[in-house]
């Protein structure tokens, strides 16, 4: 009898993490590539660095990732930013400008040496993200201090924000040559070196909001402002440094993204990004309404959103109609977080404590 209460425990405990139905969404969805799909799970050894499609999804999945680490933040505190593609898209275009200059006087410059940089590579990526970061200040003032809704404030970014892009670069395509920054993510250390980055960013964001009381106050703030305010938390505080952060996650993935294609293409790069990340987070279980939230959830819910669209291109589905198809996958998984299944799947262990 106490075997069979101590199962039941822990099923309830395994089934109430916020990882857990991410990664049975995950399991399915490779389950179904290793089904339909020949030689999905194929993986390749080149000169020591390892190829294949589940390689690709990892490498692909790390923009979403990134962004979905900041988003969390965000949407822990009852908010969303909109904005993040668009900033994604000016941190891209500094870092292009700081190569190859030769936008600003309205021409671009075919550079053939490819370890030409009219900067050097740490103010390549320092600057950006240092714009980037301001960006996310700008709307987090704006939702802290002048009490916008965060959905209009970060709109507000979201529609200037291509167009500061554009500005920057004159409208035109700048070409990145220059092989360092390139590896940011081009580059492979037996995994794809962007994998290293996401790694990382969310060891520390981890650090700083578990092994601190910054995510205590984020969950505070999200779950009742009121009460987080007469408690000592300042909530205009608190929300400024997660639209900030967010802010710079989004200058991150934007220098991911720029030294992937090796151009600063403000009118593509981090494109409905902002979509995904948000249902990256909603998959990793982080409630719109703020409170509770698993960094590493988010992360999974990235690669779940990364997965559908890797499956898709595999079994032949049109670019065209992946957006409808990624929506179905979203309801369902939505749907599997209603209490309804909840109760469904708590209900399995108690069939097997009377078992």
């Amino acid at each position: 009898m106490r075997q069979s209460q101590k199962t039941s425990i822990s099923w309830r405990t395994i089934t109430d993490s916020r990882l857990f139905l991410p990664l049975v969404v995950l399991f399915l969805i490779l389950l179904f590539d290793f089904i339909f799909i020949p030689g999905f799970f194929r993986i390749e050894n080149r000169d020591g660095n390892l190829y294949g499609s589940v390689i690709d999804i990892l490498r692909n999945g790390s923009t979403v990732s990134l962004l979905a680490i900041g988003m969390t933040l965000v949407i822990a505190t009852a908010g969303v930013d909109l904005s993040v593609g668009a900033v994604m898209a000016i941190s891209a275009s500094v870092a292009g400008i700081l190569m190859n200059p030769s936008a600003l006087r309205n021409e671009v410059f075919f550079v053939t040496d490819p370890y030409y940089t009219f900067q050097p590579l740490w103010v390549v990526i320092l600057v950006p993200l240092i714009v980037a970061t301001i960006c996310g200040l700008w709307n987090g003032a704006l939702v802290a201090y002048m009490r916008i809704q965060p959905m209009v404030a970060t709109l507000i970014l979201m529609s200037a924000g291509r167009g500061i892009a554009q500005l920057i670069t004159n409208g035109l395509r700048v070409q990145i040559t220059y092989r360092p920054f390139a590896y940011i993510g081009q580059g492979w250390v037996i995994l794809p070196f962007s994998l290293y980055i996401v790694a990382f960013v969310l060891l520390i964001t981890w650090l700083l909001t578990r092994k601190t009381a910054i995510g205590m106050f984020i969950e505070s703030v999200g779950i009742n402002s009121r009460s987080s305010f007469f408690s000592g938390i300042s909530e205009r505080k608190i929300k400024m440094l997660a639209y900030t952060f967010c802010g710079f996650c989004a200058g991150i993935a934007g220098l991911v993204v720029c030294s992937n294609v090796k151009t600063s293409d403000s009118n593509t790069i981090g494109l409905y990004n902002e979509l995904d990340a948000i249902l990256a987070v909603v998959i990793g279980g982080t409630s719109m309404s703020g409170g509770r939230f698993s960094l590493l959830a988010s992360v999974v819910g990235a690669l779940v959103m990364q997965a559908v669209t890797q499956s898709m291109y595999a079994i032949g589905v049109p670019a065209f109609a992946l957006t409808a198809i990624k929506a179905v996958v979203v309801i369902i998984v939505i749907l599997l977080f209603s209490e309804q299944v909840r109760g469904v799947i708590r209900g399995l262990g108690k069939r097997q404590k009377e078992v």
